[in-house]
């Protein structure tokens, strides 16, 4: 895990430092756990490689897809519940394979006050991420559900950086807050009208989309 070239452009060398020396490096599986809704935080992930899927858990366990991180993230959800030493609000999964950063809690606050870089790299994350639930809850109120399915779908290629994306159409449901039966029908539409190609869990986003 090269920790200097994924972070070199963005922080200072004695930071690089601390983090090479002080930080867990930890390697993930597609579908493990990374947080659980409600469990303390110790440790926040900054992620080297491969994407997490940031969900709201609800009443019923219910999940609500809220925004992804990739490589070069931090999960500022993590990071806002730690400063404040408050249970987690947020489920992370991995989507692929990571390679993640687990940065103990303590130094998050002590990097924003001793390194420059660190600080302007948690705000701009927590900006980045505001302004993805904004244009979530905008989709919610304003945009039809085959427009948000769409939207959906290119996130999920530009995230994993290919066109043939593993997923159910349980999961896209699931994501989306809506039926498996509604999915599967805009589903074949888009596949009707060549814009995607469907197979056994994996669906191929065509350029026309």
């Amino acid at each position: 895990m090269n920790i200097r070239e994924k972070f070199g452009q963005i922080f200072e060398p004695g930071l690089l430092s601390e983090i090479e020396n002080k930080s867990r490096q930890i390697q993930l599986q597609e579908g493990e756990v990374i947080l659980e809704a409600g469990k303390i935080i110790r440790e926040v992930p900054l992620i080297v490689s491969g994407s997490v899927k940031i969900m709201r858990v609800g009443e019923n366990n219910k999940e609500l897809s809220l925004y992804y991180i990739s490589g070069g993230d931090i999960c500022v959800g993590a990071v806002t519940c730690c400063m404040e030493r408050y249970p987690s609000e947020i489920k992370a999964i991995a989507e692929e394979d990571v390679e993640m950063l687990a940065i103990p809690v303590d130094l998050v606050d002590i990097w924003m006050m001793k390194y420059i870089t660190w600080k302007s790299f948690i705000m701009r994350s927590i900006r980045s991420r505001m302004n993805e639930m904004i244009n979530a809850i905008d989709q919610v109120a304003f945009q039809k559900l085959d427009e948000r399915l769409v939207i959906y779908l290119k996130e999920k290629s530009r995230i994993t950086g290919s066109p043939l994306i593993n997923i159910s159409h349980e999961q896209i449901a699931q994501d989306l807050a809506t039926s498996r039966v509604v999915i599967s029908r805009l589903l074949k539409i888009l596949e009707d009208n060549q814009k995607i190609l469907l197979y056994r869990n994996q669906i191929r986003i065509m350029k026309a989309l």
